[in-house]
């Protein structure tokens, strides 16, 4: 039977994703209906449950229903999903995830490789490049040139004779493709007053007892018991640097290889951002880098850089900032390769549009900031042609100066009008300002919140008397008053990155915040002049490293005092209280969980039936301090263990003191036992903030960007706390984009006028009232407007 002319299609009856039973994380039961093809805001405060709705479950849920559609064979290549814990999800499209996960530290990884321009690059200087030098992977830093003789078989048995068969390749041979080399200080190798025998390495893993040193001294070309002093140099020749040659050891063949081949390759090879951390520590005392002499740090083979266009080599092209680049492509008027410029030219524009217009492509990935990370994600978005498309957003606004907020809402709603429905999870008022539909999650945080509090407009959550409704217009107000200087921190010179021979002096004893548009040289200045000076703390946005095993207990040192307390009160050892240790539950390994892999299905995790997922042996959960068990404690939230330990039975003052951090910095909510894993990016930074308030040993901290992830009525607590900082003392240097922040602080220091080469300038230093009542720079009126609103 035909429809009535007029009457709405059946397909078009499905513009809402409705979600019933949610229970992922703390969510309570939460059901909701979220329209599509709209822009939806998610808010409240840190902890709420936020992203165990809009990531952890509706995404999660679209991801892995997308892998079931790909064959058995494909979906054991892919990562396996569990299904969230929800009753019903309807009208699902496919989501696509724009978070803020770092780039991957990987030492060869670069703005240019992780996208798509260096590729594009590669291929026009193949084809324009004179002299011509070879096909595309010619220009590459990840790909060795070689060289082959012999019998080359191919899949079929068919065998050929080739003769010096060229493979081109562009990695500079003499720090292959890394562009900088390391250089060892052997005093922080070995202690040359020791024999092998007793163990002279100061290497990790190298104990004296070990198989790393034992293979040195059963090898054979030395006297175990003679120091290292007192070796001849082609003694040390062989411990240092003698090639991979086959020895007897124990009654096996081993490979014996000189200390430092070894060290590079365990050490040295890899970026030291990826490394743990007391390996870290090591590397950094042992290594020196500097750039290669050979290719000058640029990565590439000589032949790679005699091959020019117009008079520029492709590491001269990767070092130009994009907007400079781009103009440069513009300016090539090649017709046999029109496709390609015209394609090279809109990748670069979308760098711009997305305010990255300041960066080069030679910049390694591994040291771009989480916001930029997430705006270089979202490149391969803007000039997409499907539509119908969940995108989701995680504070797509972290790392933006006021300035370039409205750029990156222009963008949200650009993707939203091609017919897309776009999920945002913010924090930010002026990006709350554009949802047409906006979900606020509440009431509290942890076990306080997983409710959904508020649905619809805009306008009416202001109307509402939720925690965000009552701060959305929240406006900090300037300070009567500043305080004086004790001192001060001088940078001459500074000319890292994009900075242009700063001169600054920076006080000390008061709240500084450092501000700028982003690339401006913020993070140039601070990190690269004084984050590495004596007597400084640094909390950066790095991610804290840890396995599903670790928890705030452990990350925070609280677990040690902890299970002091309990092994002295119970008269038994400390490691019984450790769920990695010896209390463990022998049949999950302490994990609380068994993991069962099915092969290409989902790996399933079911709570431990032996211990039901309390980790310990059951022996072990008999021990008790002030009528709690370890395992009770573990499940405890910040605020309440620290009242148990603060006083009464349970009372551990280094307990307490730790704790007391911990809710200092806004995680009082959070259970001590929680897995690393599972807290959001704000709360990882304000548990490594608090982890570093116990070092004692600093005087300046240094903050980058403190109220990422952080609602609106937070922000208040953390300016109390970094007012209890400076009150103690201490000297606190901010970077920081929030109004707020800019509006609390004893001094700012402005950098600008712009971004890339067009900033790198101190364009401002004085008090907030100063920097109001001049407007002479865009954070000047971004603040005057402020505080009047």
């Amino acid at each position: 039977m035909s429809k009535p002319t007029g009457a709405q299609h059946a397909a078009d009856s499905h513009d809402l994703i409705r979600v019933q039973g949610a229970r992922e994380n703390n969510l309570k039961d939460v059901s909701i209906e979220i329209p599509k093809r709209r822009l939806t805001v998610f808010t409240g405060v840190s902890g709420s449950g936020k992203s165990s709705l809009v990531f952890d479950t509706i995404a999660a849920e679209s991801q892995r229903l997308i892998n079931e559609t790909y064959s058995a064979f494909v979906q054991g290549f892919m990562p396996s999903l569990a299904r969230p814990e929800v009753d019903v999800l309807e009208g699902l499209t496919t989501a696509i995830i724009v978070d803020q996960e770092r780039m991957g530290a990987n030492p060869r990884s670069t703005v240019g490789t992780v996208t798509d321009a260096n590729a594009m690059l590669r291929i026009l200087f193949s084809r324009l490049g004179e002299p011509h030098v070879g096909p595309p992977p010619a220009f590459s830093f990840n790909v060795p040139a070689r060289k082959a003789s012999g019998v080359m078989t191919s899949a079929t048995g068919e065998k050929t004779i080739v003769r010096d068969a060229i493979y081109h390749g562009g990695m500079c041979p003499r720090c292959e493709g890394r562009g900088s080399i390391s250089d060892v200080d052997l005093s922080q190798l070995y202690d040359d007053t020791k024999s092998l025998n007793e163990g002279p390495f100061t290497i990790p893993g190298y104990n004296a007892d070990g198989w790393n040193v034992r293979i040195f001294a059963a090898s054979g070309f030395f006297d175990p018991d003679k120091p290292i002093k007192d070796y001849t140099e082609k003694e040390l020749d062989d411990l240092l640097y003698k090639k991979a040659t086959k020895v007897k050891f124990e009654n096996m063949n081993l490979t014996y290889e000189g200390l430092i081949l070894r060290i590079q390759k365990s050490f040295l090879s890899k970026d030291v951002d990826s490394l743990q951390p007391h390996i870290r520590a090591f590397v950094e005392r042992v290594a020196t880098f500097t750039a290669c002499p050979e290719c000058g740090g640029t990565r590439l083979s000589e032949s790679a850089l005699s091959s020019k266009v117009k008079g520029i080599n492709i590491a001269e092209a990767c070092a130009m900032q994009i907007t400079d680049l781009a103009a440069w492509i513009r300016g090539l008027d090649e017709p046999s390769v029109a496709p390609l410029l015209s394609a090279l030219g809109e990748n670069l524009d979308s760098f711009v549009q997305l305010g990255l217009g300041y960066l080069s492509l030679e910049r390694p990935s591994g040291t771009l900031s989480g916001g930029e990370a997430q705006r270089i994600k979202m490149l391969r978005h803007l000039g997409s042609s499907l539509t119908d498309v969940t995108y989701v957003f995680d504070e797509p606004t972290v790392g933006l100066h006021p300035h370039d907020i409205q750029r990156m809402n222009d963008l949200l709603i650009q993707l939203r009008d091609k017919g897309n429905t776009v999920l945002v999870v913010e924090h930010k008022p002026e990006a709350i300002a554009v949802a047409d539909h906006v979900v606020d999650l509440g009431p509290g945080a942890g076990s306080g919140g997983g409710e959904v509090v508020f649905e619809g407009s805009v306008d009416d959550l202001r109307k509402t008397d939720t925690v965000t409704g009552r701060h959305l217009d929240d406006r900090a107000a300037l300070k009567p008053s500043v305080r004086t200087a004790s001192g001060a921190l001088s940078v001459r010179g500074a000319t890292m990155h994009n900075l242009q021979d700063v001169d600054v002096d920076i006080p000390l004893g008061v709240l500084v915040v450092v501000t700028g548009v982003a690339g401006s040289g913020k993070s140039s200045l601070i990190h690269g002049s004084v984050s590495k000076r004596d007597g400084v703390v640094a909390i950066d946005q790095s991610a804290i490293k840890g396995s599903r095993r670790s928890n705030p207990a452990t990350y925070s040192g609280l677990l040690e005092p902890i299970r002091k307390a309990f092994a002295k009160a119970n008269g038994v050892k400390p490691a019984l209280f450790s769920a990695n240790s010896e209390g463990a539950c022998p049949t999950c390994n302490g994990a609380g969980v068994i993991y069962t892999e099915l092969g290409f299905m989902d790996t399933v995790a079911t709570p431990c039936e032996d211990c039901g997922g309390k980790r310990f042996q059951a022996a072990v959960l008999e021990y008790e301090l002030g009528g709690l068990n370890i395992a009770e404690v573990l499940d405890l939230p910040v605020a309440e263990a620290h009242a148990f330990f603060a006083d009464g039975a349970g009372k551990v003052p280094a307990a307490a003191a730790i704790l007391s951090r911990l809710e200092d910095v806004g995680l009082g909510y959070v259970n001590l036992g929680q897995p690393l894993t599972t807290l959001s990016g704000g709360e990882r930074q304000r548990l490594k903030l608090a982890a570093s308030l116990g070092g004692g040993d600093g005087v300046v901290y240094v903050l980058d960007e403190p109220t990422t992830g952080l609602h609106l009525a937070d922000v208040e607590q953390l300016l109390g706390l970094l007012d209890r900082l400076v009150d103690s003392g201490k000297s606190v240097i901010v970077i920081e984009h929030h109004q707020a922040v800019m509006a609390h602080a004893d001094w700012i220091i402005d950098l600008g006028p712009g971004a890339g080469h067009d900033g790198g300038r101190i364009v401002f230093e004085g008090s907030p009232a100063d920097l109001v009542a001049a407007r002479s720079t865009l954070t000047g009126e971004h603040l005057a407007e402020y505080v009047a609103g």
